[in-house]
């Protein structure tokens, strides 16, 4: 169901007819994306005793309960925190202590507009705070969304640079950050306890990556950025993508291999000086289609991504 949803979702985005320079507020891109808050509903997926996932409208969201609180992996939308606050208190939380953004994108960080106002300590990257400060533009291939700046009491509270440590509820947690990759600021957060991963929209497990190549995202580094978790995982680790199904590390290894493939392929026609017209025609991703649904969003973000790349040498 959540694969099917996804490739609607895709097939929407490329073959939007809105007009190209107009940018959508949410409640338009909700009912572009056929989202309904009222009917949402929140699903949970047991990984061990004290780490759960909920899956809702937007990135998945890890829950992690214990004696020192609860701390989760991206919030969603406040329209939607009270269900995900129904299905936290059924695993035995009660307030949301800690909410960590696996990056700046409003399906995955907008419930901070509920969560800070009620005390939730805010964690991020260091770059997705910045973001977060001003409006921007997120273009999405065929549909654009003004995405706003944070209130001051929804913008983290806490920053880090490169990596920084939890130890709550009975287990060391790692954030990590590996460069620009899906955004400028992604994290991964790597459970060892649990010996679990959440790499929010770095690793997308319902089709092709989108890469926000206008706000500095960047496809070598979405493969740089997997290889970097790969190395700190082993072939047990539960993987938990920004969408889509919760998976293994082989899983993660394939679409990091798959994307350094069609990097190859796409970046030797850039350097060609091949138009983005011709790179679509040549349908570098064909032979993975099948697998992974609509390619037209990734293969343009993915050409602005190397352009950009190729003219910075």
């Amino acid at each position: 169901m959540i694969r099917t949803a996804i490739a609607a979702f895709a097939l929407l985005l490329s073959s939007c007819l809105v007009n190209a320079h107009e940018a959508m507020n949410l409640d338009q891109l909700m009912k572009a994306f056929g989202w309904n808050f009222e009917t949402a509903e929140i699903k949970t997926q047991k990984i061990t005793n004290n780490l759960h996932m909920l899956f809702g409208i937007g990135g998945n969201i890890a829950v992690s309960t214990g004696d020192n609180g609860v701390l989760i992996v991206d919030d969603q939308f406040p329209q939607v925190i009270p269900k995900v606050m129904k299905a936290i208190g059924e695993l035995g939380g009660k307030s949301v202590d800690f909410a960590i953004n696996t990056h700046w994108h409003f399906d995955h960080a907008e419930g901070n507009l509920s969560l800070g106002p009620q005390g939730t300590w805010l964690v991020s990257q260091k770059n997705s705070r910045d973001m977060m400060l001003d409006d921007h533009i997120i273009n999405l291939v065929g549909m654009r969304y003004a995405q706003q700046a944070y209130p001051a009491d929804a913008l983290p509270h806490l920053t880090y640079d490169d990596t920084m440590q939890f130890h709550f509820n009975g287990e060391q947690i790692d954030l990590v950050h590996a460069g620009p990759a899906h955004t400028t600021g992604d994290t991964a957060v790597i459970f060892r306890g649990s010996n679990a991963v959440h790499l929010g929209d770095v690793f997308n497990n319902s089709g092709y990556p989108f890469i926000d190549a206008d706000n500095g995202g960047d496809l070598t580094g979405v493969i740089n950025f997997c290889k970097a978790v790969l190395a700190q995982t082993n072939a047990n680790t539960v993987v938990i993508p920004g969408h889509g199904e919760v998976t293994n590390q082989e899983k993660l290894a394939a679409y990091a291999a798959m994307l350094e493939t069609l990097r190859g392929r796409i970046l030797e026609m850039v350097e060609a000086g091949k138009t983005l017209g011709e790179v679509v025609a040549a349908k570098p991703t064909h032979d993975f289609d099948s697998a992974q649904g609509d390619s037209r969003n990734f293969v343009d973000r993915a050409y602005a991504s190397l352009q950009r790349e190729v003219s910075a040498r």
